[in-house]
């Protein structure tokens, strides 16, 4: 299969070595510009998994590149030009060391939270009695620290991350306005679509006492989408909701025996599994943009990457 797994490109400027995130790998531009090649690597329980998913990168690269353009009029963003179907040129911001998580919907790690006990997440009161997939009155804001390489992210509390300096009480209060008013609109192009948008993370920097947003966004490895029809009757009858985003990934993980914990190996990912995966990700795709997902066919991604950044870092 055609994927893309690592890149170790020398582009002009670039000062240091490439960043290797779980699924980005990020180049500096003279402490200017960032060069964000999205790999097709796939990562659950903060831990990458062997095999690559053919057209991921594409897809998320894709998705993230729209959704910044149609939220534009709600907060700058880093992005300046999407040279090639897998990269992203923009700002190189500050970044601030949080992530605004939100949640419209009880699920997920939120779910299994509530289920043993707490009613409190991040210093979020949580009501009795709410069922799994229940729709917050309000969208909540959860956000974690953002974790050095390697380590896993940390629930965290606004008050937290107020009282030790990881961000000033202004600056936060402005991520999360930004935050709300993201998610606000990113709810509103999936129920257009037929979807749910039930719960994301956006990351934010500075540059130039500008806040800016950063990194993908409502992507399916940022967020969790349930299909609208049918919601209410699984909900009411308790059944699991039909769902694109990764939390499908992390089950099959689970149901296998795996959840990133010390000893534990991943299973064999078998080319049925990374099929199916793919074929998610297309669907996902395909539904939130309401365009047919295209694969840009290449014999050489490497050097058709590094082809397209070249021109356009030198023009």
């Amino acid at each position: 299969m055609n994927v893309l797994t690592k890149t170790e490109f020398e582009f002009p400027g670039q000062k240091g070595g490439v960043y290797h995130g779980k699924v980005r790998d990020v180049y500096n531009i003279n402490d200017e510009k960032l060069v964000m090649v999205v790999t097709d690597r796939i990562s659950a329980f903060d831990v990458v998994l062997p095999e690559g998913i053919p057209g991921k990168g594409q897809i998320l690269n894709q998705i993230a590149a729209k959704f910044l353009d149609a939220t534009c009029d709600i907060c700058p963003n880093w992005k300046l030009a999407t040279p090639d179907p897998m990269v992203t040129v923009g700002v190189r911001c500050e970044g601030f060391p949080v992530e605004m998580i939100v949640r419209g919907y009880l699920c997920g790690s939120a779910w299994r939270t509530y289920k043993s006990g707490m009613r409190e997440i991040c210093g979020v009161k949580i009501p009795d009695g709410m069922k799994e997939n229940e729709r917050f009155e309000t969208p909540v804001i959860t956000p974690t620290t953002k974790a050095a390489h390697g380590a896993h992210d940390e629930d965290i509390s606004k008050e937290d991350i107020i009282a030790h300096g990881l961000v000033s009480k202004k600056d936060y209060e402005m991520l999360e306005k930004y935050t709300l008013e993201l998610f606000r609109r990113g709810s509103e192009i999936a129920t257009s679509r037929g979807l749910i948008l039930v719960d994301t993370k956006y990351e934010f920097g500075k540059k130039d006492g500008i806040i800016y947003l950063t990194d993908e966004i409502h992507t399916p490895d940022s967020s969790r989408y349930f299909y609208l029809e049918g919601y209410r009757e699984r909900f009411e009858k308790e059944e699991p909701q039909k769902q694109l985003s990764k939390e499908f990934v992390r089950e099959w993980l689970m149901g296998n025996g795996f959840q990133g914990k010390e000893g534990e190996k991943i299973p064999p990912m078998t080319q049925e599994i990374v099929e199916g995966i793919a074929n998610r990700y297309m669907e996902l795709y395909e539904h939130i943009t309401g365009e047919k997902f295209v694969k840009t066919e290449s014999e050489d991604i490497l050097k058709r990457i590094e082809t397209n950044v070249l021109n356009y870092l030198e023009n």
